[in-house]
């Protein structure tokens, strides 16, 4: 249904310059970012997943305007978000929050715990006082899984796990609608990825959060994600629910991404598909399918037109001249 819709991206482009010469003068564009639309359910978790390049974190801070868009819309509760002015994006931007994949270089090395939680609670004007402000970072830092009493410590004072709970007790200080996940584990130890994959599904369930989840970690999007799409050189190539995409992938691409997955049970075997060559510049991206290059189905079409991300069975979207 429409009007459970939260976010809804609609041909979003996010290029940046290339300049050359003496002069410096432009003399192409990245195109990181290349039209791709789709939206988020209230209380749902998206997954982003692609290789590193692909434009999943691009995508995630020009939803969120830490990067102006080229082109294309995002209506968040039926608002163009890009057409905002400063007065209504200020309060619009209580309910979109970030949090950040490094979990130190995201923390002011001089601030003091207390004060990174608790600064947009300031800025909004949400307290009155310090007072006030401590009292809800305190009781942000318990929520998740940290000791109030360590409100007035430093950033370098803590583990890398520890620290991406600050930030993510920074992201909650607002209470937001949406939060944008952007690869919150992968710089984490594997024993400290599940605790606080865990710990974001508990705070969604308790805040009733909605997730757009980034990572390129196809295991990791499996268990936290209700859909999946699929990056490639910045374009969406297939999205479907998790069950669907991760039982039944149709873009040669997502089927690559899957089987080098690893198999928990040694019993059974998996052939691992190889892509010939590396993904091309973004700066000078293939004709017609940007996967035409590695794809071993590729076809004459393939090289001269640009698939459409169509609807194939019920909700399954994939951008393959193999499913016409």
């Amino acid at each position: 249904m429409e009007n459970n819709i939260l976010l809804k991206v609609k041909n979003l482009r996010k290029y940046f310059p290339v300049r050359g010469g003496i002069f410096s003068k432009i003399i192409g564009y990245v195109q990181a970012v290349d039209g791709i639309s789709f939206d988020i359910k209230k209380g749902e978790t998206l997954g982003l997943v692609g290789e590193s390049g692909c434009g999943k974190t691009t995508t995630g801070r020009t939803i969120i305007r830490l990067l102006e868009p080229t082109a294309g819309e995002v209506d968040f509760e039926g608002e163009n978000f890009f057409k905002l002015s400063k007065e209504k994006l200020r309060k619009v931007r209580r309910n979109i929050q970030i949090i950040f994949q490094d979990p130190f270089g995201s923390l002011n090395p001089r601030m003091t715990v207390g004060d990174i939680v608790g600064e947009s609670l300031l800025i909004h004007n949400i307290v009155k006082n310090n007072k006030e402000k401590e009292e809800i970072v305190k009781d942000l830092l318990e929520t998740v899984g940290l000791n109030a009493g360590h409100i007035r410590r430093y950033p370098h004072e803590f583990s890398g796990g520890q620290r991406q709970r600050i930030g993510i007790a920074r992201a909650l200080a607002l209470r937001p609608k949406l939060v944008i996940c952007d690869e919150p584990v992968s710089a984490l130890d594997v024993s400290i990825q599940a605790q606080v994959i865990n710990l974001l599904e508990e705070l969604q369930e308790k805040f009733h959060l909605t997730y757009l989840f980034i990572a390129h970690d196809l295991s990791v999007v499996k268990h936290i994600s209700n859909r999946v799409a699929v990056m490639y050189l910045g374009k969406i190539v297939e999205l479907a629910s998790t069950y669907e995409l991760y039982e039944n992938p149709q873009h040669p691409y997502t089927k690559a991404l899957l089987s080098a997955v690893p198999i928990p049970d040694p019993t059974l075997k998996r052939q691992r598909i190889v892509l010939d060559g590396d993904v091309p510049s973004p700066f000078k991206p293939p004709t017609g399918c940007r996967f035409h290059p590695r794809c071993k189905y590729i076809k004459p079409i393939c090289r001269q037109e640009e698939p459409k991300l169509i609807d194939i069975n019920g909700g399954h979207y994939v951008a393959c001249h193999l499913e016409r």
